[in-house]
């Protein structure tokens, strides 16, 4: 057994570029906050004050509905459950607030409200349903606020499920595509939601207000947000070929500069971006040594496609190296980092990504174990 093997596989996509693409300058835009993500790898292709804490207004419900989705995920929820309508969620009807437009006392099934949610962006529906799920929205919101800490969302504080004003009520471009990327990521079975164009409840139909739903066939979601102090909000996504894109705006003027702006930085990001995918989840990149355990090797790999975002026409010259941890001692578990791929481009690295255990490998007994004590020994003298 050898003490090192670091490098134990090579990938190159292709020979060296014949010249380099030049990026265009992003968009100029007038807003208070924008970002560019790509979906795969969770690059950010461009941004404008993505870290500065806004009012997000109905892009807080994007957190409504994650939660809500991860529940009928996991089976804590059902989609027949029945959902009251009590006074303190019910909607009066008021030009002042958007509604699913629930009857006071009256019940919907969790599918709907979920719906009335995304796509009527229903304060009544988000209430509601923070009500079943927490008891209280205030309770919802100390949950709201545990999965944004989960998700990597640093500077968001969450106080409601709708997004209606509160000082202490704020997150960022940058938290907004973390959490529009979970939704598609997490919840891809109730990700067509918000691509859907109407939706009717009480002998109301109502569309969606993302606009570009109707204009562009490539974006498939998500959220829209308007208050005063907030401005016009809108998070979306489109894929086009084998890439996706995520774009949060902030604190625009009008729904047209929200649709207007959006478009422009998706226009921008495909025709200047491009993702690869060297290695795949699930395939065996290495045999990686073990000490101490009943098996000498464990198969190591990737738990999800190695992504990376490169700008066109630089794809060729790109290496993916498996470089496999030294001295790896049992017991291991299934899942556990063995070692990284390293993504270089020209020499320089772009990207690194654990590379870990695909099975487990259990402690051997302690005759086996002296024995491998003395063979690593040896090896570190000879």
């Amino acid at each position: 057994m050898k003490r090192i093997q670091l490098i134990s596989a090579m990938f190159l996509l292709g020979s060296a570029p014949a010249f380099a693409f030049v990026i265009p300058s992003p968009p100029v835009l007038d807003n208070k906050a924008y970002v560019v993500m790509d979906f795969d790898s969770g690059k950010v292709l461009a941004e404008s004050n993505s870290h500065i804490q806004l009012e997000p207004a109905s892009l807080t419900k994007l957190m409504t509905s994650y939660i809500v989705e991860r529940s009928l995920e996991t089976g804590r929820l059902k989609e027949s459950d029945p959902v009251s309508v009590s006074e303190y969620a019910w909607c009066r009807g008021t030009s002042a607030e958007s509604c699913m437009y629930l009857p006071l006392h009256s019940q919907a099934p969790v599918l709907d409200m979920l719906r009335g949610v995304v796509i009527q962006s229903g304060n009544d529906a988000s209430k509601a349903l923070a009500e079943h799920i927490a008891g209280s929205e205030p309770a919802f919101a100390e949950i709201m606020n545990s999965e944004a800490k989960r998700l990597g969302m640093k500077d968001t504080n969450f106080m409601n499920a709708t997004g209606l004003p509160d000082p202490a009520h704020m997150t960022t471009a940058y938290d907004i595509a973390l959490l529009s990327r979970a939704i598609i990521h997490d919840n891809s079975k109730y990700y067509p939601i918000y691509a859907e164009k109407e939706f009717t409840w009480n002998g109301i139909k109502q569309g969606n207000r993302n606009a570009l739903l109707y204009t562009d066939p490539t974006v498939d979601g998500l959220k829209t947000g308007h208050t005063q102090n907030a401005g016009y909000c809108l998070a979306a996504s489109s894929k086009r070929g084998n890439m996706r894109l995520i774009t949060v705006i902030m604190g625009t003027n009008s729904m047209q500069a929200r649709a207007d702006q959006t478009r422009a930085l998706l226009n921008w990001g495909f025709s200047s971006y491009e993702t690869v995918k060297p290695m795949s989840a699930g395939k065996v990149l290495a045999d990686a040594p073990v000490w101490f355990g009943t098996e000498s090797t464990v198969k190591a790999g990737l738990d999800r496609d190695l992504a990376i975002t490169l700008p066109r026409g630089q794809k060729d010259g790109v290496q993916a190296v498996t470089r496999i941890t030294p001295d790896l001692e049992a017991p291991i578990a299934k899942g556990q980092q063995v070692g990284e791929v390293v993504v270089t481009l020209d020499g320089k690295t772009i990207a690194t990504q654990p590379v870990v255990a695909m099975e487990p490998v259990e402690e051997a007994n302690f005759i086996v174990r002296l024995w491998h004590h003395l063979k690593r020994f040896l090896s570190h003298i000879f």
